[in-house]
């Protein structure tokens, strides 16, 4: 870590010499130089948004999503994109910062994921359990000393799970609690272990298990008892903590005229702008970015304007949002609003988010009234 000197001793006279400030002996040992953090930074993406041509709903979502640390849930058919998309989310998010990095490479080390040639996690984790994997794997435990699991192999980065639904569904529900507190406790005969567990969370579904429904790709197979079923693996309460739920569907186009998509390293600046301008809102207080912040204290101190809020109200009053609902609403509104520089979101923004939560086709807000028999 940067800021400190670093001595490796070879004997108990040089530790001696250490502690009383005298002349360090020689032990015919060359004096390493510490590897610094920043000799281990890069910034080269496995994978790179200017691959993504078209899906301008997934990629806004994406983008949002990594400004403000926002839960994500993608849902569309075998081949839309969805992987696509959620692969590419981790190379927007800004290289960790040292105090992150620290607690994060500790929880690395405790789970033995850490190699001899990475001291340090740098880059936020993209953690990406299997549909199976059990209870334990993703909270964490063991037979003796509780050990971390998934949820916090992925702190400060995204816990990613495809084929969500195919997951048993009270191993799915298990992640309701972190993600109102960012910590999970672990419980066994041996001790009680508290690890940390803030990550952004990253679902992706088929929309039945046969993937044809709602689409143009062909007859769906599944009846209604099976949807149903299906669309009920993923509970209310999990949901209703999802900030962002996007429909993705394949692109109209392969190849785009005259179009050159963004790549990650341009789209990651403007995440870069937004979480500084977060950063600077939040100085002095515990938060730093716009989903860690309580609603109670968003709508205090820093409100919506007036059209805004009445916008929201209303679609409160018309049940189309929960209390949860309406707070995640209106940090996603900031995120937005940061995402292009405003001082402070408009009507516009807070349509827009609602959109992106309801999972609308994101419009403008010239129609803006709450409709009869939206979901929430």
């Amino acid at each position: 870590m940067p800021g400190i000197e670093v001595f490796g001793v070879r004997s108990l006279r040089q530790v001696l010499a250490l502690l009383r400030g005298s002349e360090i002996p020689d032990e015919d040992a060359p004096r390493a130089e510490p590897r610094l953090l920043s000799d281990s930074l890069t910034r080269v993406p496995d994978v790179d948004l200017d691959e993504v041509i078209g899906h301008r709903e997934g990629r806004l979502a994406i983008e949002t999503a990594a400004a403000g640390g926002h839960h994500l849930f993608l849902h569309g058919p075998p081949g839309s994109g969805k992987t696509m998309l959620a692969e590419r989310l981790g190379g927007l998010l800004p290289d960790l910062s040292t105090d992150d990095s620290l607690e994060v490479s500790a929880v690395h080390s405790l789970a033995g994921l850490l190699t001899s040639d990475a001291e340090l996690v740098v880059r936020p984790p993209f953690i990406a359990p299997h549909h199976t994997a059990s209870l334990a794997s993703l909270v964490g435990g063991g037979s003796g000393m509780p050990r971390p699991g998934a949820i916090s192999c992925a702190h400060r980065g995204i816990l990613f799970i495809d084929e969500a639904p195919e997951m048993h569904p009270l191993t799915l529900d298990t992640l309701r609690q972190p993600l109102e507190s960012g910590h999970i406790e672990v419980h066994r005969a041996a001790a009680v272990a508290k690890f940390p567990a803030r990550f952004m969370l990253v679902l992706a579904a088929n929309p039945c298990p046969c993937g044809l429904s709602g689409t143009r790709q062909g007859d769906c197979t599944c009846t209604p008892q099976v949807l149903m079923r299906y669309r009920q693996r993923i509970s209310g309460p999990i949901k209703d903590r999802l900030d962002i739920q996007r429909q993705i569907l394949p692109a109209a186009r392969t190849i785009v005229d005259g179009e050159e998509p963004e790549s990650t390293a341009v789209v990651a600046a403007r995440v870069q702008a937004a979480r500084d301008r977060q950063t600077h809102r939040y100085q002095n207080t515990p938060w730093i970015l716009n989903s860690e912040v309580p609603g109670p204290v968003l709508r205090r101190d820093h409100p919506l304007d007036a059209a805004a809020q009445r916008l929201l109200e209303d679609l409160y009053s018309a049940g189309q949002l929960t209390a949860r609902g309406l707070d995640r609403v209106v940090r996603v509104a900031w995120t937005l609003a940061d995402l292009e520089g405003l001082t402070r979101p408009t009507i516009t923004q807070a349509h827009q988010a609602y959109q992106l939560r309801a999972g609308h086709p994101l419009t403008t807000p010239a129609d803006i009234r709450p409709l009869k028999g939206v979901p929430r």
